[in-house]
């Protein structure tokens, strides 16, 4: 049975599962305990598990009010286009309540998910590249 956790308590989550999620996703190797902090320091989190075992995670990065940010929307490649990905996102915008500004940086080729569900692209929306394969990934 799948079930669906918003803000779990962090002392109960498997950190080195969801590290294990970031690499199968390819998203690079993170630390246990990295990814801990910024999950801690985010307002809103959502955990998918499987009997008990972590098969997908979102979070948010916001200033209380005017500005949130969708991030670290990762699914397991089994568990893909079963709507828990449209889940996850929902869950998290549904808990963003009264912000002005929701926005999200899709993954290289995902950018279809989101339109389907209801997001739109934006018009001016800008990042500074930290190296050449975030340009490649993500820029004009």
């Amino acid at each position: 049975m799948i079930s669906f956790e918003l803000n779990p308590d962090t002392d109960t989550v498997d950190w080195k599962r969801v590290s294990e999620l970031f690499r199968i996703v390819n998203w690079g190797i993170r630390a246990p305990q990295e990814i801990e902090k910024s999950f801690r320091s985010s307002s809103f989190t959502c955990f998918v598990k499987e009997e008990n075992e972590i098969i997908g995670f979102g979070r948010t990065v916001d200033d209380g009010k005017y500005y949130a940010l969708l991030v670290d929307i990762v699914i397991h490649p089994s568990y893909q286009a079963k709507g828990i990905g449209k889940s996850i996102v929902n869950e998290l915008r549904n808990s963003l309540v009264g912000y002005e500004f929701i926005t999200l940086t899709a993954a290289p080729n995902k950018e279809g998910f989101y339109q389907k569900i209801g997001w739109k692209k934006q018009k001016s929306s800008f990042i500074f590249p930290k190296d050449k394969k975030q340009f490649d990934e993500h820029c004009e």
